[in-house]
């Protein structure tokens, strides 16, 4: 799976109808709906949209025909291995009916060609750990942390006797990194996580 590092937009005119797509990347429904109501543009005859995040999903014809519109954008989506993504298709109409087979083709490829272009990354799906430790562990664990790809170091404070640093690894690598940090401090660092 992939998802969105920015946002991404491409607009094209297809039998006198202006459709505009915004890709964005969101971590969750209230975020999707939040940027949902930012980008779409009320003036506008229809803010046709689709996201996923996970296993959830949802989309929406905005008055279109019935799965002329959001479904044609989800699967725009999917068939990019696409995670975290909400899509929204404005449609400005010219004038000229494009029938349900125009409408699904408008739709989901003006929303495939704003994904082809948006710059993506492998999604890994990471679990976020908090290690308080004492000064005399400090720097080993910092630098053994760090030799970890993907690890994202998100805070670090410090206190009278320490620290305590939160960060986030691959999921599949948490149990690993939490075994490494007992050892390098044979047992002193406490992990919560």
């Amino acid at each position: 799976m992939y998802t969105l590092d920015r946002p991404e937009h491409f607009e094209q005119e297809i039998r006198k109808s202006r459709f505009l797509a915004i890709a964005c990347p969101v971590d969750s429904e209230a975020e999707a709906k939040a940027r949902l109501a930012e980008v779409s543009v009320p003036a506008a005859n229809h803010n046709c949209w689709a996201w996923r995040i996970g296993q959830a999903y949802r989309f929406s014809d905005d008055g279109e025909p019935s799965g002329t519109a959001g479904k044609p954008i989800l699967q725009a989506i999917d068939g990019q291995a696409l995670d975290r993504t909400l899509v929204v298709v404005t449609r400005w109409f010219g004038g000229i009916l494009l029938g349900s087979g125009g409408l699904i083709r408008a739709y989901g490829g003006t929303a495939a060609t704003c994904l082809r272009a948006a710059v993506k990354t492998e999604y890994v799906e990471r679990t976020a750990l908090s290690v308080s430790l004492g000064f005399s562990d400090l720097a080993l664990v910092k630098a053994r942390l760090a030799a970890f790809a993907g690890l994202v170091m998100d805070e670090e404070t410090y206190h009278d006797t320490g620290a305590r640093l939160s960060f986030r690894v691959p999921a599949e690598r948490a149990e690993e990194i939490g075994r490494l940090i007992i050892d390098l401090t044979s047992g002193r660092a406490e992990i919560d996580g």
